[in-house]
């Protein structure tokens, strides 16, 4: 019955928690400006504004859960101080409003540091200075292997969720040129149960689950910890360079749990852990950045036709299974190079539309579809035809 009771107590903290709302507005705020940008180029948004809030509220609930069953059972308990100086971090760092610093990697490494630094040189902390002082060592084991796991998280996130429904982007090269690039911008929300002491904040070193025992005092806190994302992709198509990108941020997630498990018994081991994880999801960061850069763009392909760039949802072009990349080649049996002529060819028949297109593997294929009073009149595709957008910079 006690543990129902702190249960229930833990959960009632989650919904009190301001970050929980804090997320919602930021959330919101990315979806208003995604919405703004893709009107302003291209007269039209792809995804409502909602979607980013969507995201937020839902997608990390399951991990979240997961990863609240592994902490409970590995049994290590995280001082209140941790806690609320991770909550601070993630404050200030949303205020930069870039939601690629959101990474559990910085957010909490970040933390880790300043704690230890606040335990060194005994600095005071006006409000929260009793919490401060229940911690009984500079170096609080898990939090390596807690960084770890999330980074498996995040992983898992921008491999399934970030690289769905990316958004379009028109940038200038470096010739001077339109050209389409996908951005995605993600911030999810993983609720995570912790086991805080509610008097001694000091850490035990036994990992096994820990139950009330004798006047031993604790809290079950729920809090919802952020993972946010940002990314731009240009040499390669949306879906295999999130796939790739997410691939390695899993990677780097098992080697810092790894690291962080020594770091139980011995502390220098969690220093490195987090150190690691700093580093480490910085490169990655840094590598994409770089490829991309010494690249070709993805959506500025030498081979005539309308580049696909993006698909509007339940629109002919999506009903159609045409996909982002892909070449529009023939038109009604007409070939195209400009959006004018695309245009064009689509009122050769407004009650049928025949298009040959070109998939990521150069081969051609033919998909055909009826048309019907009301649906979108341009089938919903957002067109990037390359030669046309050379014209309009030339004149």
């Amino acid at each position: 019955m006690e543990w129902l009771i702190e249960l229930g107590k833990g959960i009632g903290k989650f919904f009190l928690d301001p970050l929980l709302y804090f997320g919602v507005l930021y959330a919101i705020y990315l979806g208003y400006i995604r919405v703004k940008r893709e009107r302003s180029n291209f007269h039209v948004r792809v995804q409502d504004g909602w979607f980013e809030a969507r995201t937020y509220l839902s997608k990390g609930l399951l991990l979240g859960f997961v990863l609240s069953i592994v902490i409970f059972a590995v049994g290590f308990i995280i001082p209140l101080a941790f806690v609320l100086t991770v909550s601070a971090v993630t404050v200030l760092f949303a205020l930069i409003l870039k939601p690629s610093v959101l990474s559990p990697a910085y957010t909490l490494g970040v933390s880790f540091f300043l704690v230890m630094a606040i335990y060194l040189f005994q600095v005071n902390v006006p409000i929260f200075q009793e919490s401060f002082n229940h911690i009984d060592s500079a170096v609080i084991p898990g939090v390596a292997l807690l960084t770890g796991f999330l980074l498996l998280a995040e992983g898992i996130l921008i491999s399934r969720n970030a690289k769905q429904h990316t958004s379009p982007k028109l940038i200038r090269s470096k010739r001077g040129l339109n050209v389409g690039i996908h951005e995605t911008k993600r911030l999810w929300m993983v609720p995570l149960l912790f086991l805080v002491p509610a008097d001694a904040l000091s850490l035990p070193f036994d990992f096994w689950p820990i139950v009330p025992v004798g006047d031993q005092s604790f809290t079950l806190l729920f809090i919802p910890y952020w993972i946010g994302f940002a990314n731009q992709i240009r040499s390669l198509h949306p879906s295999h360079s999130l796939q790739i990108h997410g691939k390695k941020v899993f990677l780097l997630g098992i080697l810092v749990s790894i690291v962080g498990a020594v770091g139980f018994w011995v502390e220098l081991a969690s220093i490195v852990g987090v150190s690691i994880a700093i580093l480490g999801r910085l490169l990655i960061s840094i590598r994409q950045y770089v490829r991309d850069n010494g690249q070709t763009y993805y959506f500025s392909k030498n081979q005539p036709g309308i580049v696909i760039l993006d698909i509007l949802p339940g629109t002919p072009a999506d009903k159609m299974e045409l996909k982002i990349g892909e070449v529009i080649k023939t038109v009604n049996g007409v070939h195209v190079q400009t959006e004018q002529e695309y245009y064009e060819a689509l009122q050769l028949n407004r009650a049928y539309c025949k298009l040959e297109v070109i998939d990521d593997n150069g081969e051609n294929r033919f998909v055909n579809r009826a048309l019907y009073e009301g649906e979108h009149h341009e089938l919903g595709i957002i067109t990037f035809g390359m030669e046309n957008q050379w014209k309009k910079d030339v004149s």
